[in-house]
């Protein structure tokens, strides 16, 4: 990020410099080089971004990791089933018909990994358990994570954390 350094007066963007200027009958590009603007008597400097920008940055990035990372397909009984929000309502229509059709009813499911299986309520209701589990473990990592951003002090401590997002 750079800062614009003109008659003792420190601006955060082009803009607010070129106003400055403007006032003085100095009127600049937006194209402007650092160069160009060194020789007008304007400091241009790199400032740090501010370390709340950084954290919210690397929280938003971890939430995506996470909420990605529930989508992914569920392993059960030795098959993948899809498990985005297509899916899930798919297994809740399945599960209620399932139930309404008695004991030991199933039906033929094309898995994640395009396999054809015939599945019951209750092995759709553990694919369901699965999820949960899985998605607990997410949010718990998650947690973990965004709690280690919040006590960062630096980019370079943010940059070390990682969501640990392989369940």
């Amino acid at each position: 990020m750079k800062t614009y350094s003109y008659k003792d007066n420190i601006y955060n963007n082009l803009y607010d410099l070129a106003e400055a200027m403007g006032q003085d009958g100095t009127f600049i590009p937006r194209t402007i080089s650092d160069t160009d603007l060194e020789q007008l008597g304007v400091v241009v400097a790199e400032a740090e971004e501010p370390i709340g920008n950084i954290r919210t940055r690397k929280i938003f990035e971890l939430k995506r990791q996470r909420d990605n990372a529930e989508a992914e397909p569920i392993a059960y009984d030795g098959h993948l089933y899809d498990y985005d929000s297509q899916a899930r309502d798919r297994i809740s229509a399945a599960i209620i018909w399932l139930d309404a059709q008695g004991d030991g009813a199933k039906i033929s499911w094309t898995t994640a990994d395009n396999v054809d299986s015939a599945v019951t309520a209750q092995d759709l209701r553990m694919i369901i358990a699965y999820a949960a589990e899985r998605n607990n473990k997410l949010h718990t990592a998650y947690n973990t994570a965004k709690e280690q951003v919040e006590a960062a002090q630096s980019k370079a401590e943010i940059d070390t954390i990682g969501g640990k997002y392989d369940y």
